[in-house]
């Protein structure tokens, strides 16, 4: 191949490293690498091949098959190596190991990860394919699967959720989405590991505009949650549950966790970041990023809402754009502060506290607006003398 293709390659997806097999494919016989430091587009010959600038695996300081993640990073840094690439017996590659990843690892030291430092992967499955997803997605070492629907009070969804831990127990699997308790209670009987909890309250969802089905995500949750506390009553059964719409602001999901969900799906807010999949476009006012809703035409998801024939017959989502939040570190860490401030002024430093010491209180729309700043804003910085 030519150096023209590797740098679309590198430019579409942003790695600055590329390993080169026999035959092109991720677990091929290693024959080099190449990174964006072995060449450069203004000066070497773009339809020069990639082999001509690639260090050859001659040349290559490698580990095999039987190297530990730890003993990997030692030699990063003992042999001053920006990527190790591991090898099997017959010279396949099997894994690179970036120092770049070594750094991110000590940088998140809260991601989820599994025993063997993988991050964790989650599925969304539907009730029409099911038997044929589950384990193609478990073969594909997925750790958890979720049923997306709009509406999980179903005996599709019970009949599938029942199918799926009769054959994979091991699996977690989630169910939903319901806004009420009867729901919730109907889902948790049929196996469901954990329920979210939100229609029609999602900052891409029109599904209330539609079809007016739909609750408030406040009275939803609230409900829900009584509900599960009273089926752990009946059963010993703690099934958590998810709140699904709705967060807009920080002190949203304070609120959310107050009430009783478990834990919260935000799409609106991890759709700002560099690290969504959405394009940053540039606007008058500024960037945003591309974001959409699973009920949109965009999503091509017709067989997520069973609305009859090969196609949507209405939307039930927008295609849109959210405001450009830059990267998802800071944004998190800023985030994660303010929920960690938000319960110590509730008197709790652990979640099922806060759920017990928070007071929660109907505000009028006078004691809405005293939330804000009443003054007129400083435009410039105040000089400080």
């Amino acid at each position: 191949h030519s150096l023209s293709l590797l740098v679309d390659v590198m430019r579409r997806t942003g790695h600055s490293t590329a390993a080169v097999t026999h035959d092109g494919t991720a677990n091929g016989r290693l024959l080099g690498l190449v990174t964006s430091r072995d060449f450069h587009p203004q000066r070497h010959d773009l339809d020069g091949p990639v082999s001509g600038r690639m260090t050859a695996i001659t040349d290559l300081t490698h580990a095999g098959p039987d190297v530990t993640l730890s003993e990997a990073n030692a030699r990063l840094w003992d042999e001053r190596l920006d990527c190790l690439p591991v090898l099997d017996t017959e010279g396949h590659l099997q894994h690179l190991v970036f120092r770049s990843d070594y750094t991110d690892n000590k940088r998140f030291p809260n991601q989820l990860v599994d025993a063997a430092k993988r991050l964790r992967v989650g599925a969304g499955i539907n009730t029409h394919d099911y038997q044929e997803r589950v384990p193609a997605l478990l073969e594909a070492g997925v750790d958890a699967l979720c049923f997306d629907s709009s509406d999980g009070y179903s005996d599709w969804q019970a009949q599938a959720l029942t199918w799926v831990k009769k054959h994979y127990p091991e699996i977690p699997v989630g169910g939903g989405n319901v806004v009420d308790g009867e729901a919730f209670t109907f889902l948790a009987e049929a196996g469901a590991d954990f329920v979210k909890v939100g229609v029609g309250g999602g900052s891409i969802c029109i599904t209330r505009d539609q079809k007016g089905i739909g609750r408030g995500q406040a009275s939803a949750v609230l409900d829900v949650a009584a509900a599960r506390d009273a089926f752990r009553e009946r059963t010993g059964e703690y099934v958590p549950i998810c709140s699904d719409g709705g967060l807009v602001h920080d002190y949203h999901v304070a609120l959310a966790l107050a009430m009783g969900a478990d834990f919260v799906m935000m799409g609106r807010y991890f759709a700002r970041f560099d690290q969504a999949a959405g394009a940053k476009l540039p606007t008058r006012d500024g960037f945003v990023k591309e974001y959409w809703g699973e009920g949109s035409n965009r999503a091509r998801n017709w067989q997520r809402y069973g609305q009859g024939g090969q196609g949507l017959v209405f939307e039930e989502g927008v295609d849109g754009y959210v405001p450009y939040a830059g990267d998802l570190n800071e944004g998190l860490a800023l985030t994660i502060a303010k929920l960690k401030t938000t319960m110590v002024s509730c008197g709790s430093t652990t979640l099922p506290e806060f759920q017990s010491t928070a007071r929660l209180t109907l505000v009028s729309d006078q004691s809405f607006q005293e939330s804000h700043a009443n003054v007129t804003l400083r435009d410039t910085p105040a000089t400080v003398s």
